[in-house]
């Protein structure tokens, strides 16, 4: 494990995305408050996302979806290589955005 890691999870892609504890509180108090009770819906969103999306704006971010109701929980995540990746941001949105589908659940 990466030192300082807060969590790190195993997509179905098999990539292991991290966050540390002080950008997780970065996540969670300046850029999107809202998803601060969700912490554990954010790793579900990782491990057994109902939607994975490519941007169209950069190859290496992946946007993992999955539906909590109403709405969406959106992890974007960078995937630095074939193995890894990390967090960018968290939040709530009320639908799936554009970009390339590369992954949905069965």
């Amino acid at each position: 494990m990466v030192k300082g890691v807060y969590f790190q999870i195993k997509t179905p892609s098999g990539i292991i995305i991290r966050t540390t504890i002080d950008y997780w509180n970065r996540i969670i108090t300046v850029k999107h408050p809202s998803i601060a009770k969700y912490e554990s819906e954010v790793g579900d969103s990782l491990e057994d996302p109902d939607e994975i999306r490519r941007s169209k704006q950069d190859i290496k971010v992946h946007l993992y979806y999955k539906n909590i109701g109403k709405v969406y929980i959106c992890v974007v995540a960078e995937h630095t290589n074939s193995q890894e990746g990390y967090i960018i941001t968290a939040y709530l949105t009320d639908r799936i955005k554009e970009g390339e589908q590369i992954y949905v659940k069965a």
